[in-house]
C-alpha cells in the first residue's frame, strides 16, 4: 500500500469510528489532520484487539503480535498492514518517541482481564497508559514550545479517560472491569455489584459525584497547557476539553444517571464546538498581528 492510500485508509477509519476525536480533528491544517487520523487508527486497532470476543490468552497473543508488526515497520520500514506506512511517517515526521504508542499497548493489555483498581496511584497509572501517553503523541503532532506541556498533557488524558470512566462505569462493571478505586467504593459503602444494577443507588450517586470532581479538577489543571501550544494545537485541544466536557457536564445535567442509556453528544454539537473555536483562535491571531 501507498503512504497516500494509507493515510486515506486512516482517515476513513477515524471518520467512521471517531464518534469524539474526529470532530477535533477537523480544526487542524491538512497535514496535522491527517497525522492524527493515522495516531488516532494506530489506538482504535489497539483497542479492538483488546477488546474482541477471543480469549484473553488469544487477545494477548494478537497485541503481542501487533506490537512486533509496528517495531518492525519502525525500523525497516517495511509492511503489509494498511495504516502502519502511515503511523511510521506520521511518528517521523513529527518526532514523536514509538514508546507513546508501545506504552498504550501495555495499556490495552491492562484490560485482558477483571479489572480491580485499589487507590488513585494506581487509577492514575492506567490513566497514563491508555490515555496520557496519547496526549503525549498529540501534542508533538500538534506542536509546542515548552517542555511543561508534557505533564500537562498527561492531566489532559487523565481528564479525558476520567470522563469515559463515569460514562461506561455499568458497562465496564458487567465486563469485570471496575476502574472506580476500591478506597473510593469503600468510603461510599458501594459494593462492586452496585455499579451492575440497572439503577443507581443514591450511594453509587454519590460516588459519582466524587468522581466527576477529581475530573473537574484535572481539566482545570490543563488551561495553561495552550499557552505553551503551537497555534495549529490550540482549536483541536479546546475542542477536545469542550467535546469531553460537554460528555460530563451531560452526566451531571442527567444527575448521573449512566445506567438507563448511554450519554452521549450530538454530531452538530461537537461540529459547532469545531467550527467556533476555529474561529475563535483565528480571531485572536488576526488582533494581535493588528
Amino acid at each position: 500500500m501507498s503512504l497516500a492510500d494509507s493515510y486515506r485508509h486512516c482517515e476513513t477509519l477515524a471518520r467512521r469510528t471517531g464518534k469524539n476525536f474526529y470532530y477535533s480533528f477537523l480544526t487542524l491544517p491538512r497535514d496535522r489532520y491527517q497525522a492524527m487520523c493515522a495516531l488516532y487508527a494506530f489506538m482504535r486497532v489497539t483497542d479492538d484487539l483488546g477488546d474482541s470476543e477471543d480469549s484473553p490468552a488469544n487477545r494477548a497473543r494478537a497485541l503481542a503480535d501487533w506490537k512486533t508488526r509496528f517495531e518492525q515497520a519502525w525500523s525497516t520500514g517495511e509492511t503489509n498492514d494498511p495504516i502502519l506506512p502511515a503511523v511510521v511517517d506520521m511518528l517521523r515526521r513529527h518526532n514523536v518517541p514509538t514508546r507513546y504508542l508501545t506504552d498504550v499497548i501495555a495499556g490495552v493489555e491492562m484490560d485482558l482481564h477483571p479489572v480491580a483498581i485499589q487507590d488513585f496511584d494506581e487509577l492514575n497509572r492506567y490513566c497514563y497508559h491508555v490515555a496520557g501517553a496519547v496526549g503525549l503523541a498529540c501534542i508533538h503532532v500538534w506542536g509546542f514550545h515548552d517542555e511543561r506541556a508534557i505533564p500537562l498533557a498527561i492531566d489532559c488524558g487523565t481528564a479525558l479517560q476520567l470522563t469515559n470512566i463515569l460514562r461506561d462505569v455499568r458497562e465496564d462493571a458487567l465486563l469485570g472491569r471496575v476502574y472506580l478505586p476500591a478506597v473510593d467504593l469503600e468510603q461510599f459503602g458501594v459494593r462492586r455489584e452496585d455499579l451492575t444494577a440497572p439503577v443507581a443507588s443514591p450511594q453509587v450517586i454519590q460516588l459519582l459525584e466524587f468522581q466527576a470532581r477529581r475530573a473537574r479538577e484535572y481539566y482545570d489543571r490543563v488551561r495553561p497547557l495552550f499557552q505553551y501550544l503551537d497555534p495549529p494545537g490550540r482549536p483541536i485541544l479546546e475542542t477536545m476539553i469542550d467535546i469531553y466536557g460537554g460528555l460530563l457536564s451531560e452526566i451531571e445535567r442527567r444527575r448521573f444517571d449512566v445506567f438507563s442509556r448511554r450519554v452521549e453528544l450530538g454530531k452538530f454539537k461537537k461540529l459547532l464546538f469545531a467550527a467556533r473555536n476555529v474561529v475563535r483562535h483565528k480571531c485572536r491571531g488576526w488582533f494581535r498581528t493588528t
